[in-house]
């Protein structure tokens, strides 16, 4: 009976002795399997937020670009009609001439004010196209209110 059941014992214990065997080596290959998984996620996570911080500065980038060209296109399709007449005021013995400059902002065709009335007091042999250059109300060089007093001090 020894000699049945020793072989079969010696088989059943060989089987299982290979069996755990197998199962750690297989448990060691899932751990280099697991510990190489997270290297690359963590590579490509890295990779994926410096791509992220690249693209988002390009992207930051071509927005103000864009911004800054349709705010110039804006400006540029912005223009002022400008008209004058003389009026003379007569006060009894005396005869007033003055010159009466009107603008008006456009953008395209569409009236973004009304008409802007300046009466300018004209003395004897005066240049009235002297006086038209000088005088505006829509500059060209203000863009930002911001702008008006330094630029109103620089003049006086």
């Amino acid at each position: 009976m020894l000699w049945i059941l020793l072989p079969g014992f010696v088989a059943v214990s060989s089987g299982l002795l290979a069996w755990f065997v197998m199962q750690s080596r297989m448990e060691v290959a899932l751990a280099q399997e697991r510990e190489s998984l997270a290297q690359s996620r963590g590579a490509i996570d890295a990779e994926r937020t410096a791509l992220e911080a690249q693209l988002g500065t390009a992207i930051r980038a071509a927005e103000e670009s864009a911004k800054r060209v349709a705010l110039d296109n804006f400006l540029d399709e912005l223009r002022v009609e400008q008209r004058h007449y003389t009026r003379e005021n007569r006060l009894l013995l005396q005869t007033r001439k003055s010159l009466v400059i009107q603008e008006r902002m456009y953008f395209r065709n569409i009236p973004l004010s009304d008409w802007i009335e300046h009466e300018i007091t004209l003395e004897e042999g005066a240049d009235v196209g002297r006086l038209l250059a000088d005088m505006t109300v829509f500059d060209k060089a203000v863009v930002s209110i911001d702008d008006i007093p330094r630029q109103r001090k620089a003049l006086a």
